[in-house]
């Protein structure tokens, strides 16, 4: 097969001393409550063979779990829209300083832990440290996706929470479709692995590294899923 890569995105990469390939897999558009076996079945194991690894974006297994919260069912507190105003964007994204964002940290931690997170990224800036208040607040904030119409209209609708039981659900399209695979949150400016199925042997570091250039891309490429393959 001819292995195909979003624009300005490569398809080799050279991790330690070895060559991957990476092909962006184009699906339809995944919406809440689709089965993430048979969109794996549909796209992915037609292509699949022994040996690859397939990269799946965490968004769409949210989306397929139903993690998903609306704007319509959030009410924004005083602070929700005050402690937005202090944060910084980045370029991939607003992240809590969209106040339905930080309303949904607060519901998730609590108040006392948002403001005790904001105060120490507060001083955090100060002595130019980042990321402060995230390590605080933890993966469920931190990986908070959503209400931002940069990919897709829909999504300016919803927040997009983190996967429940990223390993378990890798483990099960291992085992039921035979197809190793890991989910990963990536954007053009950091990439995390959440879980891999059992069966991968490379550690997620080496794995972020074979990925790190986010080949998936960050617009409405609709290609949630690359095919990692060893040359």
């Amino acid at each position: 097969m001819e292995f195909v890569a979003n624009e300005n995105k490569n398809v080799e990469i050279e991790v330690n001393n070895e060559v991957f390939l990476r092909h962006a897999i184009k699906t339809h558009y995944v919406q809440v409550n689709e089965s993430y076996i048979d969109i794996v079945e549909k796209y992915v194991v037609p292509i699949y063979e022994k040996g690859d690894i397939l990269s799946i974006s965490e968004k769409i297994i949210a989306l397929c779990q139903n993690r998903v919260i609306y704007k319509k069912d959030l009410k924004l507190s005083f602070w929700a829209k005050f402690l937005s105003k202090f944060v910084n964007q980045t370029p991939a994204g607003e992240a809590v300083g969209n106040p339905y964002k930080m309303q949904i940290a607060i519901n998730i931690c609590g108040l006392p832990k948002v403001l005790y997170a904001a105060i120490c990224a507060g001083i955090g800036k100060i002595f130019k440290k980042k990321g402060i208040f995230y390590d605080i607040v933890g993966d469920e904030v931190s990986g908070l996706d959503g209400f931002c119409a940069d990919a897709f209209d829909d999504y300016l609708e919803m927040g997009i929470l983190i996967p429940k039981e990223p390993e378990k659900v890798c483990n099960e399209i291992y085992e039921k479709l035979g197809v190793s695979c890991m989910i990963v949150d990536a954007n053009d400016l950091n990439v995390e692995v959440y879980a891999k199925s059992n069966d991968i042997k490379y550690d997620k570091e080496t794995l972020c590294k074979i990925i790190k250039d986010n080949p998936a891309g960050q617009a409405n490429q609709t290609t949630p899923m690359i095919l990692i393959r060893k040359k």
